[in-house]
């Protein structure tokens, strides 16, 4: 257990979350099965307009949410009046069917009792997976945010066979953090948190108010799945390890605390952070950085040169005067000027073949000239990382 807890005094928590939680302005939240469906009586629809109530809340105050929510298989289940969780796949497939369409009549409901939209998103592992799908999807949940549209995220349980029988929605919601550069990932649970032990077999276990994502000691202590859920503690503290790659902390708390979202986002020590070691930002640009082999070359003019070092801004198609090889769009290639010294790193938005019919244009020109309106950038300034004078070729 050594390293696990940051050991600190209960006010030092409140005040490190605080400074933490100022920061946040795009957060993913999940919603468990158990939650949801009452362990299983039904959807609890009084509880899920107290959790809508709470992020209309923190809509107000400026936060971005994406929702990330469980229970269709859960839900279809009640509806079938099952009992305990099929092991066909065909029944499970016939499950999520049924239990979403209230799931999703449920939310939309309640989001517009608050004046809010709701946009249906249902993703697999492999969309999150495979480079063209993941750009879609990120510049499809951009434009619900762009228009203030709250996504509604679940796994496509219908045709995902085998993330039915692998996947959860813990490590979805920490695939989509890193999809939409979440500054925060919050799980709700029917746990109140991280424990030593189980605090179902042991009454003195002890909650961790704070722990380091990436502390490898914190696997051997997390249990196991309930009945109705794929995920017990084990897949949450693996969704938050792997949020904390892209630089995301996690909450994991209980949405059965009294207004649990309001006092979470108040700074009030409720569950168990799990602290990412750096800002996504800075992680994504590490990543970048750590590339020693690129997808092809843009060779840009002086003008996006001193665009880039100057100003960090991003690479628009203007300051492109040539494409180097054969990449697609996703992709990470090397920005160089005219002496062919390395600018640059960065996932290109588009295709070589885009890149060359754009390059040299303005922004403006991209619609007509590839027929679609893409992104106005050919590298979003988050997506690059500049080159430090020093490590220049």
């Amino acid at each position: 257990m050594t390293g696990t807890m940051l050991m600190s005094s209960q006010s030092t928590y409140a005040e490190q979350r605080r400074t933490h939680l100022h920061r946040v302005r795009r957060v993913v939240i999940k919603i468990g099965s158990a939650l949801l469906t009452a362990d299983g009586r039904g959807l609890d629809r009084v509880a899920m307009a107290t959790w809508v109530a709470q992020m209309a809340q923190l809509r107000g105050q400026g936060i971005e949410l994406i929702l990330v929510s469980s229970g269709a298989v859960a839900e279809g289940m009640v509806r079938m009046g099952l009992g305990t969780r099929p092991d066909d796949m065909h029944a499970l497939q016939a499950c999520a069917a049924i239990g979403q369409m209230g799931l999703v009549q449920a939310y939309a409901e309640d989001f517009l009792q608050h004046g809010i939209k709701t946009a249906q998103v249902l993703l697999t592992h492999e969309d999150l997976r495979q480079r063209q799908r993941y750009l879609n999807a990120r510049q499809t949940l951009r434009t619900l945010a762009a228009w203030d549209v709250v996504a509604v995220i679940n796994e496509n349980d219908t045709v995902a066979t085998d993330e039915i029988r692998f996947g959860d929605n813990d490590t979805l919601a920490a695939l989509v953090a890193q999809l939409v550069d979440a500054d925060l990932l919050v799980i709700l649970t029917d746990q109140e948190g991280m424990f030593d032990r189980d605090p179902r077999q042991d009454a003195q276990a002890r909650l961790f108010a704070q722990v380091r994502a990436l502390d490898d000691s914190l696997l051997a202590m997390a249990g196991g799945g309930g009945r109705l859920g794929r995920g017990g503690m084990y897949t949450k503290v693996k969704a938050a390890r792997l949020a904390a790659q892209s630089g995301t902390s996690t909450l994991i708390a209980s949405g059965r605390q009294d207004q649990v979202l309001l006092r979470l986002f108040k700074g009030d020590v409720l569950g168990t952070l799990f602290v990412a070691e750096q800002e996504p930002l800075a992680a994504r640009k590490q990543w970048l950085a750590a590339h020693l082999q690129h997808a092809g070359r843009l060779r840009l003019d002086a003008g996006a040169v001193r665009a880039l070092r100057e100003r960090g801004g991003s690479l628009l198609p203007v300051g492109v005067q040539a494409v180097e090889g054969d990449f697609k769009a996703g992709e990470v290639v090397a920005c160089v000027d005219a002496a062919g010294q390395r600018v640059a790193v960065g996932q290109s938005n588009y295709s070589a073949e885009e890149a060359r019919q754009v390059m040299g244009l303005p922004s403006d020109r991209i619609e007509a000239t590839l027929g679609y309106a893409g992104a106005s950038e050919l590298i979003h300034r988050d997506n690059l990382f500049i080159e430090p004078p020093s490590a220049q070729d």
